[in-house]
């Protein structure tokens, strides 16, 4: 039960003009556009829209800007936006084989058709600060090569061919269930459980994830390739008959390839782990494939017992949107829960007392 704040809507007013003001912050300096925050805080703006479940990068980056940099904040705000849009229809799934690749790289192979793709990363850089970045800054120059980019077959289709990892679920043309549409169940089929994965909280799925390695769920995982590029959106129209391209979003793809002993069914062999998500998210690709590979343990018949096993655990707490709600909401007043809890205590105290002091007599 809540009671009004002290000062009412003047005291919630200035707030948010003390909020507003803290955002603006020296007025001598410019003020950050959404273009900057667009194109120079690309990562921080990929999340917002892997976790806000919307692609658009100019809302991400103002939502970025609205919650002061706080990324849960601003993914918030785009869950709130996102309600209020119409739902025309559903594109077609994605084809990440046909994508345009600006990075791809594999653990498990060195030379693989195709080649590796460095792209954009920190995976090998210093973590040196540099302070040249203090000020404007220059140009970096990018060597670019000239030749024609080369077919790029997935790492899991090249083991698939040789029947050495299991293969890839059959769409069986059931609609998926909409996690956004309706409240979820247990137990979940892998579509649902991809679906929350893919906007789940990245530190939440990457704490789990690094807890499989540790042993919590016997996982001994290989990176079988991450690619991370452009992929075309094409809508199929029923009054039209046919497909159109929508456009193009670009997505972080993470195949994992897990060892397995095998049954007496089934041979032994490699399986598979798999994570997408918008924008260049990596760490959050491979946390979701690391943990969507431990809640398979069922069907593969593997000994449950670890937290990233635990279905209903995993799923129910991953969503930031929700665990902040429920975290943050204590900060609202309670006043009258309180005070029934403090005469509860009293009372307690008072009987402990009466107790004490019969049994010393």
């Amino acid at each position: 039960m809540y009671v009004a704040a002290k000062g009412g809507e003047k005291a919630i007013r200035n707030a948010h003009a003390l909020l507003a003001k803290r955002r603006r912050g020296n007025e001598g300096l410019p003020s950050i556009t959404l273009d900057q925050i667009a194109q120079q805080l690309t990562l921080a703006v990929d999340r917002v829209m892997a976790e806000g479940s919307l692609y658009d990068v100019e809302l991400a980056a103002l939502a970025v800007k609205q919650a002061r940099g706080d990324l849960i904040e601003a993914i918030f705000l785009i869950r709130a936006f996102r309600t209020t849009l119409p739902r025309f229809g559903a594109s077609v799934p994605l084809d990440t084989g046909d994508m345009l690749v600006r990075r791809r790289v594999s653990a498990t192979y060195k030379d693989l058709p195709g080649g590796q793709l460095l792209g954009p990363t920190f995976d090998y850089t210093h973590r040196l600060l540099d302070t040249s970045l203090g000020g404007e800054g220059g140009e970096n120059a990018v060597e670019t090569g000239s030749d024609a980019p080369l077919a790029m077959p997935r790492v899991t289709d090249l083991l698939g061919a040789e029947g050495l990892i299991e293969a890839a679920p059959e769409d069986d043309g059931t609609e998926p269930f909409d996690i956004t549409r309706a409240p979820v169940t247990f137990p979940v089929d892998r579509a649902t459980r991809l679906q929350t994965l893919a906007r789940g909280d990245e530190g939440y799925l990457l704490a789990l994830g690094y807890s499989t390695q540790r042993g919590y769920a016997r996982s001994h995982p290989f990176v079988g390739e991450i690619r991370f590029g452009d992929v075309e959106v094409v809508f199929e129209a029923p009054e039209l008959g046919f497909e159109i391209s929508l456009g193009t979003v670009q997505v972080t793809e993470c195949q994992m390839v897990n060892q397995f002993k095998g049954s007496a069914e089934v041979p032994p062999q490699f399986t598979r782990g798999y994570g997408l998500v918008f924008g260049q998210c990596e760490r959050k690709a491979m946390s979701m494939a690391l943990v969507e590979r431990a809640l398979r343990w069922k069907e593969l018949g593997e000994e449950p017992g670890s937290p990233a096993q635990d279905e209903e655990f995993v799923l129910s707490h991953c969503d930031n949107v929700q665990a902040t709600g429920f975290v943050e909401h204590l900060k609202l007043p309670h006043y009258v829960d309180f005070q029934a809890e403090l005469d509860l205590v009293r009372r307690m105290r008072g009987e402990h007392e009466a107790e004490m002091k019969e049994a010393a007599e």
